[in-house]
């Protein structure tokens, strides 16, 4: 069973993702801010990371880049409803990090495609190394 994180500070928004993911056979751990999502993700070691970008306490694109710095392998898809993101995106871009981003509001089904399409990303690139 792949483990994913949802990490938003909009609490009726991440309960709610968690309940799809869990009525979808996925494990699923919830955190609100970006250093409660760093956290959980050290210690939860999720296949998937889903975390919105606006956030306090540390933005999910400064989270995803301590991630993918320090915590190898987990998959990371950012979503987003502001218009801000773009800028955060292209400057995480600059310093060599290249993130996925979804608009909110997402279609459950469009959302659950898009993680199977990432699990298997990963679960393909550890076959291959």
């Amino acid at each position: 069973m792949a483990r994913i994180l949802v990490v938003d500070d909009e609490k009726p928004l991440a309960e709610t993702l968690a309940t799809i993911l869990r009525m979808n056979n996925y494990e699923v751990q919830v955190a609100h801010d970006g250093v409660e999502g760093y956290n959980a993700a050290a210690l939860f070691a999720p296949n998937l990371i889903i975390s919105d970008v606006a956030m306090p306490n540390r933005n999910g694109v400064e989270m995803a880049i301590e991630i993918r710095r320090d915590l190898l392998g987990i998959q990371i898809l950012l979503i987003s409803g502001q218009a801000t993101t773009v800028g955060l995106l292209e400057a995480a871009r600059q310093r060599g990090y290249d993130f996925e981003c979804l608009a909110k509001p997402i279609h459950p089904l469009d959302l659950l495609n898009k993680i199977a399409t990432l699990l298997t990303r990963s679960a393909a690139a550890k076959q291959a190394s």
